[in-house]
């Protein structure tokens, strides 16, 4: 017999463990028996404030593009019309690279469409319109790392 206690008042402990400690996954293991609690914890995005730098002509030509993708931390989880990640993973704006992207800013799209695929443990998941709208902003690159409930686009 195991000395590991599959109680819930085990995990409970477990968990406080986890909470006191800040740590994000704790894991006990007798024998064939364990006993495994995780957590998921937010980080607020840090801004960092560059010097400004001469811009390059190839710079003026990304311009337009940057532009496209507004700073995430001007939009919420709960602002009106945002698309949230709902994992964590690599954000893609296109089916395969050199391909047209799924959305552009100003696309109008339906419920149900595919908006982006989000890559996570090597499966491409796709994201897909809650409803049909105009897309208004698109705040993450294609290839960027992604959080769960990060605001990734906005359609309005």
């Amino acid at each position: 017999m195991s000395g590991i206690s599959f109680t819930p008042d085990a995990v409970r402990a477990l968990a406080q463990i986890l909470r006191e400690t800040d740590l994000t996954e704790i894991e006990l293991a007798d024998g064939e028996a364990r006993l495994r609690v995780t957590r998921t914890v937010t980080v607020a995005p840090t801004v960092v404030a560059a010097a400004p730098v001469a811009a390059a002509p190839a710079a003026l030509a990304a311009a337009p593009a940057a532009a496209a993708a507004a700073p995430a931390a001007e939009v919420s989880a709960s602002t009106p019309g945002a698309v949230t990640s709902p994992m964590v993973g690599v954000a893609y704006l296109a089916p395969e690279p050199g391909a047209a992207p799924f959305i552009t800013l100003g696309a109008k799209v339906a419920a149900g469409q595919t908006l982006l695929l989000i890559e996570a443990m090597k499966t491409f998941n796709q994201i897909k319109a809650p409803k049909a709208g105009t897309v208004t902003r698109i705040l993450v690159e294609s290839g960027s790392p992604v959080e769960y409930g990060e605001p990734l686009l906005v359609v309005e």
